[in-house]
């Protein structure tokens, strides 16, 4: 599927041609400045154009050797150099400025192999002479998806002739280049606030650069709300929008991408009229997105629009198949922001007349005074200059930050250990338990999330914003698992239990959803006591059988039987018992006397040969008397 952000590259030539009517579109390039250090003989200052991808030092410089590759095919970069960082500097004071030449690949591909190769730094050189241009990524691919985020250098793109000045020194190898590149002075700051726009669109189902948006906002979002709320800054967000020809309003395309008779138009989300979302959608949201923003602004409150629109991507996904008016409605209720001002604002997207709000939307995307035309998405504009580089936290802080003037910059601009408080008012919009106070909302540097907590144990699931229930072990403890309960005559019936992690399920003797449980009439039910002469009284979650006379009730078999048949049986079993003990004492005794006078003979026998008695003793005294007397020897 084409990216969204490719197909409003396609259809830039229908907006120029009939949203700036006579005016001539104008791309204006972003720059930074370039002195050289050394040679003396080469000592100048050159403009060069920042690429928009990689992160440039905003606010800030950097001083490096400037390296161009010795082998003919190496100068391109368009392949990975050999060896392990072959150009990164043994010195981290003076790291390493690449210098390859255009043509052959992406200008991105050469910045992820010199980055990879261990440089600082990319500059490309121009191979003919002209006006400096914008280095942009390619469109979205399986090859530039690889790489495209993980750039992290600066890149920039310089003029023919002092890149050429560059490598006829370079090449002489007696001397170094030494450059430094200046980025201070990219972002202009003309007073204490800095004004900041982002150009943007409610549309989650255009790829890789839509991600690469939402993740920004979503993590942008703490940064831009403390600014906001302190007076350091002023947010103003907008989305792109053409409109259709006269000739073509009727037309199926028109009649599914636009609102108010063909005047403001957004592309089909899936590029099929006949499936899924359609233009139309995009461009309601879009236009709510916006009167959330301008009612916010009325209560000085301009900052909910970054909560309603990471609130919105999570809860009324297009990949959720939930990106719908209702959704929306339950996003701006959890925030409190009021519906009915919000859909006045929006206006009737019926009606055949401009819309107050969306034609603001066209008249701004003509550039005026030093910011250029508006033709890609997402573009961020800082002080009325064309943000460049890749769109992430920390970088567009930086490039925010540089901005103010010298020393005026808030500290928020020196730390990322903050916290937006935003949980303290109607608890961030989020779910929260009104009997226990367990709440799921969550402040952090990012701003607010809404995520389902993990409490004493009990970890809970749902979507943070409606719901959340505990799961799991333990979930019982809390809140009875959101499950039914009862306490009646000092004993507790619950529909929680440890053999249903998730569900709630009535107990024995009760019916219900487990939300809520009733008492089964099993008498009234006759699903017990059914036996002759039962009489069945029923009682909260159970039941009581009685039998008539003096029968006894046996639960297992639903019957009853006689007490006297019970009595005997006892007396034959204890009978039965006795004999049984008497017989085994007998054989016990009988074993003892047996065994003893067993080993008495053989304790006599043993004792016999080696402790002669006293008769024997004396016959063989006799004996050795008349026998002749022998000497023992150790031979």
């Amino acid at each position: 599927m084409k990216s969204f952000f490719g197909v409003v590259g396609s259809l830039w030539v229908l907006m120029t041609m009939f949203v700036m009517k006579e005016t001539e579109g104008r791309f204006v390039v972003e720059k930074s400045s370039i002195s050289v250090l050394s040679p003396i003989d080469l000592k100048s200052k050159h403009d060069a154009a920042i690429g928009n991808f990689g992160v440039p030092d905003y606010g800030g410089s950097m001083v490096g050797k400037v390296v161009y590759p010795k082998k003919p095919a190496s100068t391109f970069g368009c392949s990975q150099f050999e060896g392990d960082q072959p150009f990164k500097s043994k010195l981290p004071s003076r790291p390493t400025i690449l210098l390859l030449d255009r043509g052959e690949c992406y200008f991105a591909l050469k910045a992820w192999n010199a980055q990879l190769a261990g440089a600082a730094a990319l500059l490309v050189a121009d191979f003919i002479d002209e006006p400096l241009i914008t280095m942009d990524s390619p469109e979205a691919s399986s090859t530039g998806d690889e790489f495209i985020e993980k750039l992290s250098i600066p890149s920039l793109f310089i003029q023919r002739s002092f890149a050429q000045s560059i490598k006829d020194i370079l090449q002489k190898g007696d001397q170094e280049v030494l450059l430094k590149i200046d980025w201070s002075e990219s972002v202009p700051h003309p007073d204490k606030r800095v004004e900041y726009e982002l150009w943007t669109n409610s549309n989650d189902e255009c790829g890789v650069r839509c991600d690469e948006q939402m993740n920004f906002i979503k993590n942008f979002k703490g940064h831009a709300q403390i600014l906001e709320r302190e007076g350091y800054t002023m947010f103003t967000p907008h989305y792109i929008t053409w409109y259709c020809p006269k000739p073509f309003i009727l037309s199926d395309q028109c009649q599914s991408q636009c609102i108010n008779h063909g005047r403001y138009c957004a592309p089909d989300p899936e590029q099929d009229f006949g499936q899924g979302y359609n233009g139309k959608e995009v461009v309601f949201e879009n236009l709510r997105q916006l009167c959330v923003h301008r009612v916010a602004n009325e209560t000085n409150k301009s900052w909910v629009w970054w909560d309603y629109v990471t609130d919105f991507h999570v809860r009324c996904s297009m990949k959720k198949k939930r990106y719908s008016k209702e959704c929306a409605e339950d996003v701006m209720n959890s925030l409190g922001l009021p519906i009915e001002k919000i859909q006045k604002c929006m206006g009737d997207p019926e009606a055949d007349v401009d819309n107050e709000v969306l034609k603001v939307e066209q008249d701004s995307q003509v550039g005026k005074g030093s910011r250029g035309d508006v033709t890609i998405l997402p573009t961020l504009v800082i002080n009325d200059v064309q943000y460049r580089g890749k769109l992430e936290r920390t970088s567009v802080l930086r490039a925010i930050c540089s901005g103010f003037k010298e020393t005026t910059a808030p500290s928020i601009c020196l730390s990322d250990d903050l916290e937006t408080n935003e949980c303290l008012e109607r608890n961030g919009g989020c779910w929260i338990d009104s009997k226990t106070g367990i709440s799921a909302c969550k402040d952090t540097f990012r701003g607010r999330v809404c995520e389902c907590p993990s409490v004493n144990g009990v970890q809970y699931q749902g979507d943070g914003y409606t719901t959340c229930e505990p799961v799991g072990a333990g979930r019982c403890t809390v809140n009875n698992g959101g499950c039914w309960s009862d306490i009646r005559d000092g004993q507790r019936f619950s529909a929680c239990s440890m053999s249903n992690l998730t569900g709630c399920t009535c107990p024995q003797g009760f019916r219900g959803d487990g939300q809520i449980c009733e008492d089964i009439n099993e008498c009234k039910d006759r699903t017990a006591c059914q036996c002759d002469g039962c009489t069945c009284k029923n009682t909260y979650g159970g039941y009581n059988c009685k039998c008539k006379g003096d029968k006894l009730y046996i639960a297992d078999q639903d019957t009853c039987i006689e007490r006297k048949a019970s009595k005997y049986a006892w007396f034959v079993t204890l009978l039965v018992l006795g004999v049984v003990a008497i017989a085994g004492l007998a054989g016990y005794v009988f074993y003892r006397y047996r065994l003893r006078a067993y080993m008495d003979s053989e304790i006599m026998a043993i004792m016999s040969q080696y402790m002669p008695l006293d008769n024997q003793n004396h016959n063989q005294i006799v004996t050795h008397e008349n026998e002749p007397l022998h000497q023992t020897s150790s031979v």
